[in-house]
């Protein structure tokens, strides 16, 4: 039993702030180990293969947004950014960087489990409907969308997704052709509701990401649309089954 627990890295220089969240989320059944800089992250990362990472962004040796950028090039664990910056630009850096969601500092401690398992429950996931055909392929141009599996190929090279991009871009999928607005997707992606205009900017960051890895000219995509003055789309898709 013990070895099916879901294992979170505490990333974060204040011992106060580690010593209740190893706590709390043991006491709730996750397995948790911590690290105090960014370098230590790094290194325990490496060796302990967590299950979800919850990073902080201002600490010694390496900051959060390097940590951030080293664990991308090698894996697409969910990260849950801890930030205390006041600047809405600097909240959203993260996200650019591939960063899942963040919380604010100072934050409540159920928040912060709330968001941990929405992250963890919805890459894990996997809701189909009338838009994605029974065998979960769907050939898009030089795009393969392979919703069973969880991959992307585009020119039948892998394009690595995070969960939660691969999560958002299956929700447009499933309804490809109808206008979700950007309240809608947060609350069915992320889990959580909207407080501020600025909780928003997770889903354009997301958006923006994908569109860098999908589209031909991000600048004028032709796969994931703008409604204006609603939110996004994926384009309206002919499914045709697989045969083998």
């Amino acid at each position: 039993m013990d070895s099916q627990k879901e294992k979170i890295l505490i990333v974060d220089d204040e011992t106060s702030i580690r010593r209740i969240l190893e706590t709390r989320l043991s006491m709730i059944g996750y397995e948790v180990v911590s690290a105090s800089d960014g370098e230590e992250a790094l290194t325990i990362f490496r060796k302990e293969y967590p299950t979800l990472v919850i990073l902080d962004v201002m600490m010694p040796k390496l900051d959060g947004y390097g940590v951030c950028q080293e664990l991308r090039k090698e894996s697409n664990v969910p990260i849950i950014m801890l930030t205390a910056l006041g600047d809405v630009s600097d909240r959203i850096t993260g996200l650019e960087l591939g960063a899942d969601d963040y919380i604010v500092k100072p934050f409540s401690p159920k928040e912060l489990e709330a968001r941990i398992r929405s992250v963890l429950r919805r890459i894990d996931t996997v809701n189909l409907n009338s838009s994605i055909p029974s065998s979960g392929i769907i050939d898009i141009g030089l795009l393969r969308i392979d919703t069973n599996k969880r991959q992307v190929y585009k020119n039948n090279e892998r394009v690595r997704l995070t969960g939660m991009e691969f999560s958002l871009l299956e929700l447009l999928i499933s309804r490809a052709g109808e206008a979700f607005s950007r309240a809608s997707i947060l609350q069915e992606v992320w889990g959580y509701t909207p407080e501020r205009h600025v909780d928003t900017r997770v889903v354009d960051v997301h958006i923006s990401r994908l569109r860098a890895k999908l589209e031909d000219d991000p600048s004028n995509p032709d796969l994931i649309l703008t409604a204006r003055g609603t939110g996004y789309l994926f384009q309206k898709i002919m499914v045709k089954e697989q045969v083998n």
